[in-house]
């Protein structure tokens, strides 16, 4: 008897674990080969970062965002997303969180800013996967904000996300 109930609790264990894995690693609704974005935007205080393709959203994807992710970035180390209207300006398939989109900030705005203020605007920021080597997280990542500034997604949804982004594109980042 007491066998049969280990037994059964490791089956319902295995399940459990299972399932949790297949949760946080499963790209929901995955788009469909040959797809081309032409925006993203990125809605830091709903978490949200959306695709469109001639005006349609195509899928949005939950993120995180920079440690201190209230308000703009305002200069170097303040652990801040900075909100504002840019570019993807390159690529690194080599990143050491999985493949990161490099975002065109500091604009010519966020320079003279922080220059105003004596301060280096930052740089550096990047739509990305999971640190390598921790991509077991999966869709865990996002429980809190973790990044330096930089938007974050699961090590699935940037393979995805780096596929249908050209550079050039655009990238809006609304408070």
């Amino acid at each position: 008897m007491m066998f049969r109930r280990v037994i059964v609790f490791l089956l319902a264990l295995g399940v459990l674990i299972g399932g949790v894995y297949l949760y946080a690693h499963h790209n929901w609704n995955p788009l469909p080969a040959g797809i081309t974005i032409d925006r993203i935007l990125v809605e830091k205080s709903a978490r949200r970062l959306s695709i469109f393709a001639d005006g349609k959203k195509l899928k949005s994807y939950r993120v995180a965002l920079g440690r201190s992710p209230i308000g703009a970035k305002q200069q170097e180390g303040d652990m801040k997303t900075p909100e504002g209207i840019y570019k993807i300006d390159s690529r690194n398939p080599q990143s050491d969180y999985h493949l990161a989109l490099h975002v065109s900030y500091p604009s010519d705005e966020d320079t003279a800013r922080a220059a105003e203020r004596g301060v280096n605007a930052g740089f550096d920021i990047m739509i990305h996967g999971i640190r390598n080597g921790g991509g077991w997280i999966g869709a865990f990542h996002r429980m809190h904000d973790w990044t330096a500034g930089c938007i974050a997604l699961t090590d699935e949804e940037i393979e995805e996300l780096y596929r249908v982004t050209p550079d050039g594109t655009p990238i809006e980042i609304r408070p």
